[in-house]
């Protein structure tokens, strides 16, 4: 936190203060860093004495004493100074690049302003080596000549090389005015012979400012850097909106493979990431210091490549001549005051709250086009719960119960500028205007100030940064509110502004996570099966389920229904591709449309012997409370397609473990609602009545966005029936912990750093045990007869127990609570379908257990795909076609081929998809077909060109070489298709209505 400074400090000009000690004259660098500590900590200036020993330490020692004093706390700064200007022995740290410095000049340290190329080149101590092992060599100095993204491409060509040892001044001068793809292609003809081998070639001739890029950094066990990149990604974060994508850097630290995982394992080379994290790394002139790192949340750890929990460190400071007199919100600023730039993150109780909270300037948004200065963002007070006879209901810790966590109120006006159909921040538009053919009827492109209908969403999951203050959870439509309002609640604010920091400018910005969405297709899961049997659904109905699915799966590559059906339900997996290609009449027989047939339906066997076992008139919803007070305890109001229902319905929240996580409530119907929210759709409703909410009953849950499995199925309904909902076993209360506030700011950096090691090297397991224990004794007691009553009995105390540890080590990360499970509560055994080693396995009968046997029997036929036809509409094309795409083809293999080779996951899919877009553009000149500027006889000229050329290359490379022909001109080759056909009518098909035709 920052103090406020006394009046007489703050009544005096920095040039007065040089006044008043003008006995000793100090470089203005040293005189900044002077002025800002006692600024901070409201001291007074030294005396002479103390600025005399600064003096003869000379600018750069100066600096580095003063830099080690200001994360502190100090009482006396003269006597400090001495001291400290006494024992001072120089640090070899990156810091000590301030040595390049001439006198005068602003400190690195402090600053983003940069030196001029003369003065670096004149000053003899310009050759000082950083910690890194770089100097501000003549290359160096030139490369930050050079905009940010081409010289990061320079730096990561170059991978463990040295910029002086490889490339001229000379050579960085004349490519400095090359557009991408010259320069891409230039810097790697230059650099590919020299540096051998090459980490990762990045293909940049399809650059598009208005998408994200991430820049990478690999940090090896010896501390040596790697960059990589820049990597497209799919949207931009809050914190890559506000600094710009080249000041934050994804840093990604190795892990030893070759040695036992364990905190031996780690220690040998903690204290080197903790030097790095103390001295930041440098990307060229550039500093970036850790900033924020997101747990990986309850996804499991797969591997030290893969870990989902993420660090990113971000540009605090520039020497480079491209980054003079460019603004840039961090400029000037501590670390503490860069993160007040988003919310005041330091008033949060817990150091476990401190980047849970802060981590949500990562979440994936979508920014919403409004200025909140204009808009009136009022408090509101939470509906607590009550009992019968009025008494405020509290939890185990002593807090009341309410009943609207983490849920408030947007006006129609602004909820209209919120676009529909907004899902982890990205907006996509449902194929809802199309063609049989798969072609598009033309529709005005997606606005984000206009709602793609006259109604606004329902329900807006967001996060609100606002005055240094937090918030998140959901917006419920509120017709009824004045204009350019949004009320929020207590339990929605997760960090609170600060006063003192007001000389901080926050940027303030409404951030869309999702909305609520017309629900998908559902399936079950292997804890909804299991509860749901439990509570008396038998046997038969699931392997029903099962065999229809199966028998769908089968028949996909025989019967087009069967294939649609399939093809629709994984659309998301190809763009609806192959949906495409049936409903333009291309025949089942066609070789690739066999093939992507094959892998969707080893995609749905895979998910049915999982338990994904699809079942009608079940939705998932997002949840929130009822506006009107109307419902009772037991009532919900749920709003689909056709506006509200009326009926019973099991109500569930996943990952419920708990025998009575799932509800069976009443549906009713609230004309009074409409009030609020009109129209608008999907979405359930639950009352802010009773002694406790029924999302806390199931699983925890809240309404910050939750989603909650919603039936009407009545099958389901006659046959389940409910338990006791869960209640608490024990104190939830997290562990008494320091506060930010009560660190030094160094202290605090260490102790956030220290939390982001454990998290990514030695993250907890605890989730995926309980859950693995708790499926184990699950299974064993779905199987055991009536009669075997006491090891039921023993079998359901292990269970509850362990829904407690499960639910404690969810919240966790936040409550700062170290959660194990016991020896006494782990599983010895498991049942095969969790596919353990064989010798901790047994073999399960239950109903988990049959589902995975029937759906593992039922082997897919694998095509041997001996020689792959075409089709002969297609089959005539022109030599100059082939010509243009023979030479693109072979790019696209060699570029594919890399891409594929990529360690990090997410980033291989992205730049996989960026690929087949770039080759998209090629033929379209636009995004797709229907946007395309060019005629139509010409792009179906080139995409028979496109079809022949890959289903030639098929014959010796394999079926799936024919993907390039539809992944990239597969819209055109449909509605050629179509057009061939003697039906010459076309005919609207909605995606949704088709869906819930075929069910």
């Amino acid at each position: 936190m920052k103090p406020q400074p006394s009046p007489t400090i703050v009544g005096r000009s920095m040039a007065h203060d040089n006044a008043l000690d003008n006995a000793v004259w100090l470089p203005r660098s040293v005189e900044e860093l002077l002025h800002r500590i006692c600024v901070e900590q409201s001291l007074l200036q030294p005396d002479p004495g103390a600025r005399r020993a600064l003096a003869d330490l000379g600018e750069a020692a100066a600096l580095d004493v003063l830099m080690q004093m200001s994360g502190r706390r100090i009482r006396n700064f003269s006597g400090f100074i001495l001291y400290m200007a006494n024992n001072f022995r120089p640090i070899p740290t990156q810091e000590s690049f301030a040595d390049t410095l001439p006198s005068g000049s602003s400190s690195p340290l402090r600053s983003c302003g940069v030196c001029s190329e003369e003065s670096l080149q004149s000053d003899p101590r310009y050759v000082a080596p950083s910690s890194s092992g770089q100097s501000i060599s003549p290359q160096l100095i030139a490369l930050g000549q050079l905009e940010f993204r081409k010289a990061f491409l320079v730096l990561s060509y170059l991978g463990r090389y040295k910029l002086e040892e490889t490339i001229s001044v000379e050579f960085i001068k004349q490519i400095q005015w090359l557009n991408m793809d010259q320069f891409e292609s230039v810097v790697w003809e230059e650099l590919r012979s020299k540096c051998i081998p090459l980490l990762d070639r990045r293909k940049s001739s399809d650059w598009d400012s208005s998408k994200a890029h991430i820049y990478h950094c690999h940090v090896d066990l010896e501390g040596h850097l790697i960059f990589k990149g820049p990597y497209l990604q799919l949207q931009r974060t809050h914190m890559q909106r506000v600094l710009g994508d080249d000041n934050v850097l994804l840093v990604k630290f190795a892990e030893e493979m070759n040695i036992g995982k364990g905190s031996h394992a780690f220690q040998g080379y903690e204290s080197i990431y903790h030097k790095v994290a103390q001295e930041g790394i440098l990307v060229g002139l550039r500093r970036y210091q850790f900033f924020v790192y997101k747990d990986g949340g309850k996804e499991k750890k797969k591997s030290s490549i893969s870990s989902p929990v993420k660090c990113y460190f971000v540009r605090m400071e520039s020497n480079w001549i491209a980054d003079q007199e460019k603004p840039y919100i961090l400029s000037d600023k501590f670390i503490h005051e860069s993160r007040a730039v988003f919310m005041h993150v330091h008033t949060v109780s817990s150091l476990s709250k401190y980047m849970a909270r802060f981590s949500l300037i990562l979440s994936k948004t979508m920014k919403l086009d409004i200025d909140l200065a204009s808009v009136h963002v009022e408090m509101i007070d939470d509906i607590v719960c009550v009992d019968d006879d009025g008494n405020i209901s509290y939890d185990e810790n002593g807090e009341p119960l309410i009943h609207t966590d983490g849920t408030g109120f947007i006006s129609e006006d602004i909820a209209l500028k919120c676009p529909h159909h907004i899902f982890k921040g990205k907006c996509s538009t449902p194929m809802s205007n199309q063609f049989l053919d798969g072609s598009e009827i033309a529709e005005e492109p997606l606005n984000i100030t206009k709602s793609l209908t006259s109604e606004a969403p329902l329900l807006i999951q967001f996060r609100l940064f606002n005055k240094g203050a937090a918030f998140k959870g959901t917006l419920l439509l509120n017709k009824l509110l004045p204009p350019r309002t949004i009320q929020v609640r207590p339990s929605m604010r997760k960090v609170k502004s600060d006063a003192s920091f007001s000389y901080i400018q926050s940027c303030n910005s409404l951030e869309i996570v999702a909305t609520s969405n017309r629900p998908k297709r559902t399936c079950l899961s292997r804890y909804l099966i299991a509860l749901l049997h439990y509570g008396g659904v038998p046997n038969e109905y699931f392997l029903e389920l099962l065999k229809n699915a199966l028998d769908d799966a089968q028949n996909a590559r025989y019967t087009k229904l069967a294939a649609i059906r399939v093809s629709l339900k994984y659309g998301d997996m190809d763009d609806f591709l192959v949906s495409r290609m049936i409903l333009c009449g291309i025949p089942l027989e066609e070789p690739y449309m066999q093939f992507r047939l094959s892998v969707l339906m080893k995609e749905e066997r895979k998910g049915l012997k999982a338990g994904k076992l699809p079942v009608t008139d079940c939705y998932y919803l997002m949840g929130t409370v009822d506006p009107t007070g109307l419902l009772k305890p037991n009532e919900v109001c749920v709003v689909l397609e056709n506006g509200q229902i009326s009926g019973d319905v099991l109500v569930y929240k996943h990952p419920g473990l708990h025998f009575g996580d799932i509800h069976v409530l009443s549906a009713r119907y609230i004309k009074e609602l409409e009030l609020f929210v009109g129209d608008s759709k999907y979405a359930i409703f639950f009352p802010i009545k009773g002694s406790r909410s029924l999302a806390d009953e199931m699983a925890n849950s809240d309404f910050d966005g939750d989603m909650y499995w919603v039936s009407r199925n009545s099958q389901l309904l006659r046959y389940f029936r409910s338990s006791k909902p869960w209640v608490p076993m024990s104190s939830t209360a997290g562990v008494q912990q320091k506060g930010p506030l009560d660190l030094t700011d160094r202290e605090l950096e260490k102790k956030l750093f220290d939390q982001f090691l454990a998290n990514r090297f030695k993250p907890s397991y605890t989730i995926s045990v309980a859950a693995d224990c708790w499926l184990s004794y699950m299974d064993r007691l779905l199987t055991l007869s009536d009669d075997c009553v006491e090891e039921k009995e023993c079998l359901k105390e292990k269970i509850l127990k362990l829904v407690d540890i499960y639910y404690d080590a969810v919240d966790a990360p936040k409550s700062g609570l170290k959660v194990d499970v016991p020896p006494e509560l782990k599983a010895d055994k498991y049942p095969h379908y969790m596919e353990k080693l064989k010798s901790d396995s047994y073999t399960s009968t239950s109903i988990l257990g049959l589902i995975f046997n029937k759906a593992g029997s039922v082997q897919t036929e694998d095509n041997q795909f001996n020689g792959i036809s075409k089709l002969s509409c297609f089959s005539r094309y022109s030599e100059s076609g082939l010509s243009l795409w023979k030479p693109r083809y072979t790019n696209y293999l060699s570029e594919m081929a890399q891409a594929l080779e990529h360690e990090i996951e997410e980033f291989k899919e992205e730049m996989a998809d960026d690929i087949i877009k770039k080759y998209k553009w090629m033929l379209y000149e636009a995004a797709e077909f229907e946007d395309s500027p060019r005629k139509r006889d010409d792009i179906f000229e080139e995409a028979l060109a496109i079809y022949n050329l890959a289903y030639d290359y098929a014959q010796m490379g394999g079926v799936g070489r024919c993907s390039f022909a539809w992944n990239v001109a597969g819209r055109a080759l449909c509605m050629l298709h179509a057009s061939k056909q003697d039906d010459k009518s076309l005919i609207p098909c909605s995606r949704s209505v088709l869906t819930e035709i075929l069910g």
